[in-house]
């Protein structure tokens, strides 16, 4: 059985009330927890492609991307868990995991299922929550996330009145 149903989180899903690139975080990381992440995305063997501008490098370790000098343009891991979903990490800063995905991509069950994987493979990784917010949110209303307890997915608030 999923964790989520579509017809209960489709509002979730609608880049109009969320959003096209709803933001997804790991509150509370380290660079070990950063590490993890990259070890995690070719241990599943996910395709991915690691750019620092405009140059596509070979996936460095989490400390050599997060030690950049400061002015330095934000490296991005573009990682696909499914050749339909997309997830783009961008590396600000160490105490937090950041990805957006693309809610234009992830419309019916079946994307749903596989972006529902994605967060609990992280969230198991790491033993800890993942969490997706509106585009531009602070993190503090997050919508649904991988909840370390109940060991799956699960819906943190309520649909939009309509």
């Amino acid at each position: 059985m999923p964790d989520l149903l579509w017809d209960d989180v489709r509002w979730f899903f609608d880049p109009g009330v969320m959003g096209s690139l709803p933001d997804v975080c790991v509150p509370g990381a380290s660079l070990e927890d950063w590490q993890s992440v990259l070890d995690l995305v070719v241990a599943q063997d996910w395709p991915f492609q690691y750019s620092e501008g405009a140059a596509v490098l070979p996936l460095p370790a989490a400390a050599a991307v997060l030690s950049r000098p400061a002015g330095a343009e934000c490296p991005e891991l573009r990682v696909r868990p499914s050749v339909d979903v997309l997830a783009i990490f961008r590396f600000y800063a160490a105490n937090e995991i950041d990805f957006d995905v693309d809610l234009r991509e992830l419309q019916g069950q079946e994307r749903l299922d596989v972006f529902c994987g994605f967060l609990t493979a992280i969230g198991r990784c790491l033993g800890k929550a993942v969490l997706m917010d509106s585009e531009g949110g602070d993190g503090s209303h997050p919508v649904l996330g991988f909840d370390v307890e109940a060991d799956c997915v699960v819906v943190m608030a309520e649909p939009p009145v309509r």
